[in-house]
């Protein structure tokens, strides 16, 4: 296969920066080529604290995946998280010349780009447009429209927002590190991508991706995503519970949290002990293993109530036949499916990105790496649009315009980064 067809997905989170090559194999599956990966410094709650810190983790992330899959890493697809984030429902609609004339691709991405174009608060921006149903003459409820005739066409679409300085700031870290930001993925869009089947999305499901700084919230439904939302908290602030609770060194807190952690405090004995050594020749301090999942159960309670509020706000809450699919590193926590399942009352599993992918290494099978192997099935995708698009030449333009503001960010990012290899002030 070619080097273009080779897909780079760089996951910076707050916990862990993660850079993942791929590509398809003749199944359809996508073969993971190597898997780089470097603790993350200056990320908090999915936003760069610190560009200099997280463009040293993504260069160490890169250069492992570089070495381990044999292949020289350029252009990257990038997961976008943090608070910021928000959607909104809006409506588009053109009006066509002849009605004898097919609906054709060059349709919808009018109506898609004339979306961009929709004035949004001050230091905001569109990241993604998604078209989730079509209405022909007055005609609803349809869902491919391309083929059909009709004058008017209406798209009611699912519109996702943030911060341009958010998006600046990742761009600028991306370019520093020596690589192209060829699209800016909203990270939960990934991770369903990764975990969710065909049969769950029309069904109705949750995603819930625990990551280190934020829980990223999908809702689809009848195989349309319907709402998007993330949460400011997530594995980091469990952390962050037991080293006050238990008084004792973070990293201390991190290990205890993943070797003996648990969300449902009732399923530990009460005889349990863990002894952590003492600082500089101190006692030992002794831990009793209920207690830690007393502190655990607190949180991770809060944090299934924010997730549960925000399926109640979806207006979805009652057609979500397949439940909820929890991913991300907050997943791999003992009984944490029972804890969503009693707090929710529904059906939960745990979602893991085998799905699409063919077999190899293992190590990305887990949950943690879910919104990793979404961006190269989501960079797949993209690739064959762009593709396609050229080979029919409807369009030798990318796919996303985003109003020129991808593309305007990332000139600037290069324009400040020009001279003489220094930062300009923007």
């Amino acid at each position: 296969m070619e080097n273009s067809e080779i897909i780079v997905g760089l996951d910076i989170g707050t916990t862990k920066i993660c850079a993942i090559v791929g590509r398809k194999n003749e199944f359809g599956k996508i073969e993971i080529l190597g898997v780089g990966k470097a603790e993350s410094i200056g990320v908090m709650r999915g936003m760069v604290a610190n560009i200099e810190k997280t463009v040293a983790s993504i260069k160490e992330a890169v250069a492992e995946a570089e070495s381990k899959s044999d292949v020289e890493i350029n252009d990257v697809y990038v997961g976008i998280a943090g608070q910021h984030i928000k959607s909104l429902q809006h409506r588009g609609m053109i009006t066509r010349g002849k009605i004898d004339d097919e609906i054709s691709q060059k349709d919808i991405d009018l109506i898609i780009d004339d979306m961009y174009k929709l004035a949004m608060p001050p230091g905001e921006e569109i990241i993604h447009v998604i078209p989730q149903e079509f209405i022909v003459d007055n005609e609803q409820g349809i869902k491919e429209p391309i083929g059909m005739s009709g004058i008017r066409l209406e798209a009611n679409c699912h519109i996702i927002t943030g911060l341009i300085t958010a998006a600046h700031n990742i761009e600028k870290c991306v370019t520093k590190a020596g690589l192209k930001p060829v699209d800016l993925i909203l990270e939960p869009l990934a991770s369903a991508e990764a975990v969710l089947t065909e049969e769950e999305k029309e069904a109705g499901v949750v995603l819930v991706d625990i990551g280190g700084g934020t829980t990223d919230i999908a809702i689809f439904q009848d195989g349309i995503i319907r709402h998007t939302a993330v949460i400011p908290f997530g594995g980091n602030v469990i952390t962050d519970d037991i080293k006050e609770g238990c008084t004792i060194i973070r990293n201390q807190a991190e290990l205890l949290k993943i070797k003996f952690g648990s969300a449902l405090a009732k399923q530990m004995k009460e005889n349990e002990i863990v002894s952590i050594p003492g600082l500089r020749g101190r006692e030992p301090k002794e831990i009793s293993v209920k207690n830690l999942a007393n502190i655990i159960q607190a949180r991770m309670e809060e944090i299934i109530e924010n997730v549960y509020y925000e399926i109640k706000s979806s207006g979805f809450e009652k057609k979500l036949i397949a439940g909820i699919v929890v991913t991300g590193g907050g997943a791999q926590l003992k009984h944490i499916t029972q804890l969503i399942e009693y707090i929710t009352g529904m059906d939960t599993r745990i979602g893991y990105p085998n799905e699409h992918l063919a077999k190899g290494v293992d190590e990305v099978k887990s949950p943690m790496y879910a919104t990793g192997v979404g961006l190269v099935i989501k960079g797949h995708q993209d690739f064959e649009k762009r593709k396609t698009k050229t080979k029919d030449e409807v369009i030798i333009e990318p796919v996303k315009h985003k109003g020129n503001w991808f593309n305007l960010i990332f000139q600037k990012v290069k324009d400040g980064l020009s001279e003489d290899g220094e930062d300009n002030e923007l």
